[in-house]
């Protein structure tokens, strides 16, 4: 089975992965963490990780789908061109790419998001001084799937997660990401 490529970086946000890599592991799918060097990689909230790989070793003949976090300073990512080319790759390959809060930035940097319905966790004037997004195709909803390309906002991170795993099509339990209503309950 091909494996999800997990694209980590400098302050990315580690519960934006939570519900999809759960999901992941739910489904039995294999997954591969991919930084932009061997180096520790430092997510938003303090966790260290170790990638598997690089950008620049990855072997996209391996993967069928990429998961992108979001971060603190996508800004200081677009100008990444090993990360750029690689997301450009795997896009030619129709690969089912899923990108939360800043990180569809990366993707319209890749120029895959010419033409397609997006959302981005990112106000309208920061869309537009980067000059690289289609605002005419920019949408509200916290989560927009066109075709294999799936963005969302951060704080939509659980259904987020369920919209990758369906797009993948693997068996996994939606219940347990959602919450049952639940009466309010005060202490005095």
């Amino acid at each position: 089975m091909k494996k999800t490529m997990v694209l980590l970086y400098p302050e990315f946000s580690e519960y934006e992965l939570s519900v999809a890599l759960s999901i992941l592991m739910q489904g039995q799918k294999p997954m591969i963490t991919v930084g932009l060097t061997e180096d520790p990689i430092k997510g938003e909230s303090g966790l260290t990780c170790i990638a598997d790989t690089t950008a620049r070793e990855v072997n996209l003949n391996e993967i069928d789908s990429v998961l992108l976090p979001g971060c603190m300073d996508v800004i200081t990512l677009i100008n990444e061109e090993a990360l750029v080319d690689l997301i450009k790759e795997a896009a030619s390959k129709d690969m089912v790419i899923a990108a939360i809060s800043s990180s569809p930035t990366l993707l319209a940097k890749a120029g895959i998001l010419k033409g397609r319905k997006f959302t981005v966790g990112m106000p309208e004037e920061g869309r537009t001084k980067l000059g690289i997004f289609e605002e005419k195709n920019y949408s509200d909803e916290v989560v927009v799937r066109d075709g294999n390309i799936i963005t969302a906002r951060g704080k939509a991170f659980i259904r987020f997660g369920i919209s990758l795993g369906e797009a993948l099509k693997i068996d996994f339990d939606e219940d347990w990401y959602i919450e049952p209503p639940q009466k309010k309950v005060f202490s005095k």
